[in-house]
């Protein structure tokens, strides 16, 4: 007999997270955060003290995504496990997924099986950016098992520029035109017949404004390149209904300017009697971005800081978006873990609005020293944990795991 669809297709828990709680336990969690959590955020030293921001690392999303990744391979032990694409982006969480059996079929660590290899009785799992929709249509053809761990924001969004497509407005999306998340997104309005433009930042967002408000031929769009556009797209045609979204990690800031720019941009061209028969636009950004990066903002406004240090995979959105939030208030580094501080004078690090690591020499002044913390959303509290470790062991500190809240005792490690 044939599975049924809830046999074939998981959405939510697959009913093994008692099974698989000790081993997310152990692999992401950190008794150092948890008593910060406990105590203000809050933890001195001898010599360093750390503020962590109130909101940080591992968001809803992400939480539910790793934990069905653990539990597909628990409720499956004997079955083949594939991943179409890195789950989060974290280096640490998807090494330890390959370690624990798990194949990619996509990206930097896809391994020899492709999609043309997924067979009925294969696991594939989705990650929390979502699959292309035609890429989903492949899988389900095959009659192999869905694990799809795509996170409820995410799904908020397709369902927007899904109503965009429906209603004949192009999706103009504030994101990465090649990032797993706008892929996905893209295909959804596609896939209803709509079209679709991707903006980096504001300075392509002005030339599509300048191109709607008739300063600019429209073929002038198409300078932002064939990446940008949906199959067929005509900008004379496609850019005099636009419903504008984003990406739900980029900047909350930028994406509402660049929605304030677009409609200004109609009501030039069409005038503010008629902007809602030519402009939509609806705030897309996921609540755990937006106060991730509203934390931050409060942590380097408070006066208290020598430095941040933002944690998190290089290649993650969102953890560059804070980076870019602290960069020019204070001293700030982008690191992916602990192991990229070096020693007290060396520090690798990416800074913002870079795709290359750099040395920076004497980064932690000598003497005390108040360094503020947070961690992208797919970051896990361990690797905030081991960057404080990390720190206090280079200045001969010792940091014993608390007891009990309330409790941690520190104190400098013994001469050797």
């Amino acid at each position: 007999m044939a599975p049924s669809v809830s046999q074939n297709y998981f959405r939510s828990s697959l009913g093994m997270k008692a099974e698989i709680a000790p081993a997310v336990a152990r692999d992401y969690h950190s008794h150092i955060v948890d008593w910060m959590r406990a105590n203000g955020n809050r933890l001195e030293l001898d010599g360093l003290s750390f503020r962590l921001a109130k909101e940080f690392g591992f968001c809803y999303g992400v939480d539910k995504a790793v934990d069905m990744a653990y539990e597909a391979r628990a409720k499956f032990p004997d079955r083949r496990l594939f991943l179409t694409y890195e789950i989060i982006h974290n280096p640490t969480v998807n090494q330890r997924l390959r370690e624990m059996g798990i194949e990619f079929l996509s990206g930097a660590l896809k391994g020899e099986a492709g999609f043309a290899d997924i067979a009925a009785g294969d696991v594939v799992m989705m990650p929390a950016f979502g699959v292309p929709a035609e890429y989903l249509e492949q899988l389900r053809a095959t009659g192999c098992v869905l694990v799809d761990t795509t996170c409820g924001s995410v799904v908020h969004v397709w369902k927007r520029v899904e109503k965009y497509a429906k209603d004949g407005y192009t999706a103009l999306v504030h994101g990465k035109a090649l990032h797993a998340e706008t892929l996905a997104t893209v295909s959804q309005a596609q896939k209803f017949g709509g079209h679709t433009v991707v903006v980096l930042d504001k300075a392509q967002a002005e030339l599509i404004c300048r191109v709607i408000a008739g300063e600019l031929p429209p073929q002038a769009a198409l300078a932002l390149g064939p990446l940008a556009f949906s199959k067929g797209f005509d900008p004379a045609r496609d850019l005099g209904r636009v419903g504008v979204a984003n990406q739900t990690t980029m900047l909350a800031s930028e994406s509402l300017e660049i929605a304030a720019m677009v409609r200004s941009a109609m009501v030039t061209r069409w005038g503010a009697e008629n902007i809602d028969a030519h402009f939509r636009s609806f705030d897309t950004i996921c609540s755990a971005t937006q106060e991730r990066q509203d934390a931050i903002v409060e942590l380097v406004e408070s006066g208290e800081l020598d430095m941040m240090l933002i944690i998190g995979g290089y290649n993650s959105s969102n953890t560059g978006h804070l980076l870019e939030i602290a960069t020019g208030r204070m001293p700030a580094f982008h690191i992916s873990d602990a192991a990229e501080i070096l020693s007290l004078g060396e520090i690798r690090h990416q800074p913002a609005h870079s795709r290359q690591t750099t040395l920076t020499h004497d980064w932690l002044p000598p003497g005390p020293a108040t360094i503020g913390l947070t961690a992208g959303a797919s970051t896990p509290n361990r690797a905030i944990g081991e960057t404080i470790e990390r720190l206090a062991a280079l200045r001969g500190i010792a940091v014993p795991l608390p007891p009990a809240p309330g409790s941690l005792i520190l104190h400098k490690s013994p001469k050797k």
